[in-house]
């Protein structure tokens, strides 16, 4: 712990109001939290890209914000982070009693239901008694793909599914279907209704499939800008610009594209 207050001390200092920083002053959880985020996504470049110098760099800045975070509410006289360590170190050994108990489980299914059943004994022993959603778990603020899988999940877990992937699959060409029929219609709302539900049935396609929508759509992104970037290149060489080509030039292009990255 004691590099950790080293950090928690020039956090302090920063904040102090002889000789500290007037920025640092101001901050406040919720604009924290914004810095926290940018920082995050940092973090999940350096590690799809497996670099482990840039991760270690990006989980320092990320642990930095959080002591940041939490220096605020000891200055609340709230907690500290190390009432927080404490806290999630009791719920991890409470929550693995299969490691750190006698329970055994054989199957995943049974490690997942042990999770959950503990957290709910959790909430009744906080004296968080259940009376709404199962959906009320899940953070509004969530980026919709996340948020979406998280609520899929919910759903899935209180008995509401598919019986199998070809049903998802069906349910994702009638989804389809009713977007065919609006497309061409004026009616904005209609068509950003109809893609919203292709949109959900593919994250749950995902979702049964055992892939995070998140991750399979981040990787597509990285995939189409790698590719894109090198186009670029190409046409720099040959000092070309891309709209001035024809159809079958940029068709040509992108095939080169891809097998310089698809090898």
């Amino acid at each position: 712990m004691e590099k950790l207050d080293v950090a928690l001390n020039i956090i302090k200092t920063l904040r102090n109001i002889d000789g500290g920083c007037p920025w640092d002053r101001q901050q406040t959880p919720i604009s924290m939290w914004k810095c926290l985020i940018e920082e995050t996504y940092e973090l999940r470049d350096a590690i799809l890209q497996d670099i482990p110098d840039d991760v270690c760099e990006e989980l320092g800045d990320v642990l930095f914000q959080l002591l940041f975070i939490s220096e605020i509410y000891r200055e609340r006289k709230k907690f500290d982070i190390f009432k927080s360590i404490k806290k999630v170190s009791e719920k991890m050994i409470r929550r693995h009693p299969h490691v750190y108990g006698k329970e055994n489980f054989s199957t995943k299914d049974q490690l997942v239901e042990s999770w959950e059943n503990i957290k709910k004994e959790e909430k009744k022993e906080a004296g968080k008694v259940f009376n709404g959603s199962v959906l009320d778990s899940v953070p509004s603020g969530m980026p919709s793909l996340l948020r979406c899988h998280k609520v899929s999940n919910c759903a899935v877990k209180a008995g509401f599914d598919w019986d199998n992937i070809d049903g998802v699959l069906e349910k994702v060409r009638e989804e389809f279907e009713e977007f065919a029929e609006v497309v061409h219609t004026d009616d904005k709302i209609a068509i950003a209704d109809e893609l919203g539900d292709i949109l959900f049935t593919l994250v749950n396609v995902a979702r049964f499939v055992g892939i995070h929508s998140e991750t399979a759509l981040a990787g597509s992104i990285d995939k189409f800008e790698r590719r894109y970037r090198y186009m670029e290149k190409l046409l720099k060489e040959q000092s070309a610009c891309l709209k001035d080509l024809s159809k079958k030039d940029k068709e040509k292009l992108w095939g080169r594209a891809k097998q310089a990255y698809d090898k």
